[in-house]
């Protein structure tokens, strides 16, 4: 199937009742290059947003792009939600892909640029430079950077080199005096990650930064001696990240070793693009170009006015000399319950009553306290935990290292298979699993998802079960960032829940059911199109009815059919979705009645709420699902209800204060496209990254979410 890039590709996608997940993606990642645009970003956020844009695309490129080619090099079949075979799809993505990064970058040169000279920031290269200021380049080169580069020829006589994933590599190509071009030789200089990316130097008032491969390029003479540089070209490659593990029947026993050799094979997976520099060797692209079967649409040029690799920005958003120029994040509170306790146990006020914590407004320290008090508590007799990502310095490993040597049963699960938090989820198992921890290293075919904890505790002859379900991650560095929710709680259905379900991941166990847990992969699916299919049975019935959902991302087919089915009959949709929406809002006759909103803004919205009014009997559940195929198939997860009235109205106010946000929210048209949402009919603005802030937590609006 040959189709050009263009009007006829068009037509086949809007057909669909589905927008593909990957150029709905590229949609999220212009709504987050939208927030560097704003006119109310200093420049210190314009560049952090920049790079953020650019460490999505390169996640993007190793994992999604990096899938496709599985299927394109094995030839593997396989059609898109738009409705498009492999190849005509990977040639509309790598367009869609090219326009995004031609937009990146003029903006870039256009708008950023030009701005940093008002914050006494100038990116140079060595030309503008002072003869003192010259002489201090040439001297870091010489001492801290020539020791650490190696050229690595390729020839007829030795082999091509191994060149490293997103590190800025130089491709020279050299000739011996007196030889013929055809003599050419081609030679690769990489620059290593550990080389800060701009060299600093500061003049009057003024940081001048000067990029590191401007420094090398000056001086990359030093490395080629007594033969002829024809070409210098700058670039970098992405490779194709994306693996899964070889299922077997006797896998378990080397289950660590096979984990370990995947990630050996992701630092030489295949090539899937290559960002290159203006004024390049066409000689040595093309031969790149061949040996790594790539087509042009793969090839991103960069001009030499903008900036190879827009993640070495952080260098200067990190710098402390412009830290305290970035906007403050107003510190978290404590709910009411752990303030007005003074310094009441925790253990006993969570005996009274469940705490609903929503972050980053509620300090993550009433979780990470809980388990170190837990850990130190001579009462304690076990904490369970699953683990996904922690923080590089975790007060949850220190903990339950504590715990372990004070005596108490730990046992951990620790996902290895985070993508990209591999190593270190290994590295910090083994150090449990020393101290005498019990430590599941994930489940073979199985991603553990779920966030769990499980603390047992003695107390005057009675047993009570302390338990914390949640949405984020146990890492108290994205706690920051993130929107989450969490509960803490003694309510003994959910006690009994999560233990069964720690004996499932941990054990052979197969409950019958459970009362207020909803898990993946055993029946999450069927429960939530079960609610869905309720809803659409009481408007066809003339009862109240709607549905209220935020996730971070919407793509299972057979969840977006159920919710068109029930926008068919009635029902009021309105759906919260940050990144990915495989659903088409408001096409006649299909789903009329379903209104999507993505929020980006400040912090990374990453809550998962589930608010089903069933007929005034509320079904309102949170956790750690998505509305994905992998959330339902592939990973453990769970949705836990929430039945105490109060937190209960609690998730709904944070709902409606997400639809009524008009500051960082995006509004999904049917074809696929986003438009910015604004305050309308001189309605104020409402923020809703900051609303959170000045709203007190257990002082709850009684909220309504349909009429």
């Amino acid at each position: 199937m040959k189709l050009a890039v263009g009007d006829k590709y068009e037509s086949i996608i809007q057909k669909s009742d589905l927008v593909s997940r990957d150029l709905s993606w590229l949609k999220f990642n212009e709504r987050v290059l939208d927030q560097s645009k704003k006119e109310h970003r200093s420049i210190f956020e314009k560049l952090k947003f920049l790079a953020i844009t650019a460490s999505n695309l390169d996640e993007f490129f190793m994992i999604r792009v990096g899938s496709l080619y599985n299927y394109l090099d094995y030839d593997k079949e396989r059609i898109d939600y738009s409705g498009l075979r492999e190849e005509p799809f990977k040639a509309k993505l790598m367009k869609d892909c090219q326009q995004f990064h031609a937009e990146q970058h003029h903006h870039f040169i256009e708008n950023v640029l030009p701005r940093l000279g008002e914050e006494g920031i100038s990116l140079v290269n060595t030309s503008r430079l002072t003869a003192d200021e010259q002489e201090k380049v040439r001297q870091y080169f010489q001492k801290a950077i020539y020791p650490m580069l190696t050229p690595m020829v390729y020839d007829g006589y030795r082999t091509f080199p191994i060149l490293m994933n997103k590190l800025l590599i130089f491709g020279v190509v050299t000739t011996s005096p007196g030889e013929k071009k055809d003599m050419r030789k081609l030679s690769f200089v990489q620059i290593p990650a550990n080389i800060p990316r701009f060299f600093e130097i500061e003049r009057d008032n003024m940081l001048l930064l000067i990029p590191i491969e401007e420094v090398i390029r000056e001086n990359i003479v030093s490395l080629f001696r007594n033969v002829e540089i024809e070409a210098v070209s700058l670039f970098r490659i992405t490779r194709n990240g994306d693996f899964t593990l070889e299922e077997s029947e006797d896998m378990d026993a080397n289950f660590l070793e096979e984990v370990k050799r995947k990630l050996m094979e992701r630092k030489t997976g295949r090539v899937v693009r290559i960002e290159i520099e203006e004024g390049y060797s066409k000689w040595m692209l093309n031969s790149l170009l061949e040996r790594w079967n790539l087509k042009s649409d793969s090839v991103f040029l960069v001009k030499r006015s903008s900036m190879i690799d827009f993640t070495g920005f952080w260098q200067i958003v990190g710098n402390k000399k412009f830290r305290d120029r970035l906007p403050q994040i107003p510190e978290p509170v404590k709910p009411l319950s752990y303030r007005d306790e003074g310094t009441a146990d925790i253990f006993e006020i969570l005996k009274e009553k469940d705490i609903l914590l929503h972050h980053p407004y509620n300090n993550i320290d009433s979780i990470l306290d809980l388990i170190e008090k837990a850990a130190d508590d001579p009462d304690v007799m076990a904490i369970k935990m699953t683990i996904y990502r922690l923080a590089k310095e975790s007060r949850i490993t220190k903990a339950l290292l504590k715990a372990a040597e004070n005596g108490k049963h730990v046992s951990v699960l620790f996902e290895v298979k985070a993508r990209f938090d591999e190593e270190n989820n290994i590295r910090e198992a083994k150090k449990l699993q020393k101290a005498g921890c019990f430590v599941i290293y994930g489940i073979t075919h199985l991603k553990t998802h779920t966030k769990l904890l499980l603390i047992v505790r003695k107390d005057r002859n009675e047993i009570t079960r302390f338990v914390h379900l949640g949405s984020g991650n146990y890492n108290e560095d994205t706690a920051r960032l993130y929107t989450d929710i969490g509960l803490l709680t003694t309510n003994e259905v959910l006690a009994n829940d999560v233990s069964e379900f720690f004996n499932v991941i941990t054990g052979h166990s197969m409950p019958s059911q459970y009362q207020n847990l909803i898990t993946a992969p055993r029946d999450m699916r069927n429960q939530l199109i079960e609610y869905i299919e309720q809803e659409a049975e009481n408007a066809r019935n003339g009862l109240p009815s709607g549905i209220f959902i935020k996730v971070n991302s919407l793509e299972d087919s057979e969840i977006i059919y159920a919710l068109y089915r029930a926008s068919q009959a009635g029902v009021i949709i309105k759906l919260v979705i940050r990144g990915i929406c495989c659903l088409r809002p408001g096409r006649p006759g299909l789903s009329e009645n379903i209104e999507v909103i993505s929020i980006v803004g400040d912090f990374l919205e990453h809550s998962r709420i589930y608010h089903f009014h069933n007929n005034g009997q509320t079904r309102t559940y949170a956790g750690s699902a998505d509305m994905m195929v992998r959330s339902f198939d592939k990973r453990l997860e769970s949705l836990f209800k929430v039945e105490s009235p109060l937190l209960e109205k609690q998730l709904m106010n944070i709902l409606a204060f997400n639809l009524r946000d008009n500051f960082n929210s995006y509004v999904m048209q049917e074809d696929g496209t986003y438009l910015a949402k604004e305050p309308e009919n001189g309605d104020e603005v409402f923020n809703v990254h900051k609303e959170f802030f000045n709203l007190d937590p257990d002082k709850v609006m009684q909220v309504r979410l349909i009429d």
